[in-house]
């Protein structure tokens, strides 16, 4: 992966998980664009693989968000104790910074972020086109 394309993905990322935050509760904290910024581009090298299923490629996501909300969650909340969320009154939740619920969130999340992503290859990544070989004058035959 490119650079560029880890910029871009970036800040798909960091701008749409903070609009998607600010619909839906109405605000959002600077750690937590960065944090959906780091996630689309994990996504978008997850995705770039060619034999990732849907499923797959939901399932991947999941773990990996799941494991970078709970870092994020331990630095801003527990030592920071900045508390940009509380999960502790969710069902199967640990330490109240990551829960089953909003993994099962962040699994149905995966599918138009997977979609985003394979756009973005498409327009960014695979930009080589391999034409079909030509024959070289002197190698065709007399």
């Amino acid at each position: 992966m490119k650079l560029s394309q880890f910029i871009f993905s970036f800040l798909m990322g960091y701008f749409c998980y903070s609009l998607i935050e600010i619909v839906m509760r109405g605000y959002t904290h600077w750690t937590m664009s960065l944090t959906g910024g780091l996630v689309l581009a994990v996504l978008y090298a997850v995705n770039r693989c060619r034999t990732m299923t849907l499923i797959r490629s939901c399932a991947v996501g999941t773990l990996l968000i799941t494991a970078i909300e709970f870092a994020v969650g331990v630095f801003d909340n527990m030592i920071m104790h900045w508390n940009v969320w509380d999960y502790s009154d969710m069902p199967l939740n640990l330490l109240g910074q990551i829960c089953i619920p909003f993994s099962c969130f962040w699994f149905l999340l995966c599918i138009p972020a997977r979609l985003l992503c394979r756009h973005m290859d498409r327009r960014l990544g695979r930009t080589v086109k391999y034409k079909k070989a030509v024959p070289i004058a002197s190698e065709q035959p007399l």
